[in-house]
């Protein structure tokens, strides 16, 4: 049988770690791109190497060039400008909006088939600009924030609580952005609804920690995470190679789902061999509904930015 193919671009620190984790996952042949000399080569040789250690099945490759990357099964875009202290994730829309072009083009050249899973910021903005430039269809194209966002989520309430982190079920939905909408009526812990084990103002702390996740780790680090994404990226590229059905939340195009009527948002959705095979709809109430609304509002914003950055390309 033949191996599936993953072909990372940008080999930083979150596209390295995807690699990495993708190999030991077994996934398939990784092909690690990135347009720095040596950087995506020296990477991807030492992630081999610790093949001797921990034995994973598929060849790890690093690259320059595109033609390695022909009929990848799956692109994962990790390339783009960082979030650095002081930054919003909004302010690198005109940088990264002309990187994922670049990228996408190439994709569609040489990877037609692919199902493509975003992960530079602002994220959905990018998923966007992913999907117009290559022309797949959009259960194809897809970003990871909601798989980070609800693994950050998880983790504040698994710490609060002084439980297991794999106990904690938790749903988000939204923008990837400081007006993402953590649902604790959705969220559980071994079953039982989060909203029984946990008092409001803690709650509360919860969720806004959950919002700034990501700047709290730039502001120590002095960039941004990567640990958290690559896991997040390599679990959703896993439920769709591995066609497991994979229920989760993921920057996914609504067409009319959650009163959206077309744009690419965090939701709830069926990931398996189809891509995004189903968006979950959930019965919100008004606030969530608001709060929900209020998040596309704000994507669409960033979008309308974008469209003016390729039409003037």
């Amino acid at each position: 049988m033949t191996r599936k193919k993953i072909t990372v671009v940008g080999a930083g620190n979150v596209g390295a770690t995807t690699a990495q984790i993708a190999a030991g996952r077994n996934l398939g042949d990784i092909v690690l791109l990135d347009i720095v000399k040596g950087l995506a080569e020296g990477k991807a040789l030492d992630i081999s190497q610790a093949g001797g250690v921990y034995a994973f099945e598929g060849r790890v490759t690093g690259t320059m060039d595109w033609q390695a990357a022909a009929d990848s099964d799956i692109v994962i875009i990790t390339s783009g400008m960082p979030r650095k202290p002081g930054m919003s994730r909004d302010d690198l829309v005109a940088k990264n909006t002309e990187i994922v072009k670049s990228v996408s083009r190439n994709i569609a050249h040489y990877c037609p088939d692919a199902f493509v899973i975003v992960v530079c910021n602002p994220l959905d903005a990018m998923v966007y600009t992913a999907a117009k430039v290559t022309g797949f269809t959009p259960s194809r194209v897809m970003g990871m924030a909601g798989a980070l966002d609800a693994a950050r989520y998880a983790y504040f309430i698994a710490d609060e609580l002084g439980v297991g982190t794999a106990d904690v079920r938790a749903v988000l939905m939204g923008g990837h952005g400081d007006d993402m909408v953590p649902l604790p009526r959705y969220t559980s812990v071994a079953g039982i609804p989060l909203l029984e084990w946990i008092d409001r103002e803690a709650l509360d702390r919860i969720v806004d920690r959950t919002r700034k996740g990501g700047i709290e780790i730039v502001n120590l680090l002095g960039y941004s995470a990567y640990y958290a994404p690559a896991a997040g990226a390599v679990r959703m590229a896993e439920a769709i190679l591995r066609d497991s059905k994979a229920v989760m939340s993921c920057c996914a195009w609504c067409d009319a789902e959650y009163g959206i009527d077309g744009a690419f948002v965090g939701v709830p959705v069926v990931l398996g061999a189809g891509g995004v095979e189903r968006v979950i709809e959930l019965d919100l109430n008004d606030q969530e509904k608001s709060a929900l609304a209020e998040s596309a509002s704000h994507v669409r914003e960033l979008v309308a930015q974008v469209e003016i950055i390729l039409a003037d390309s």
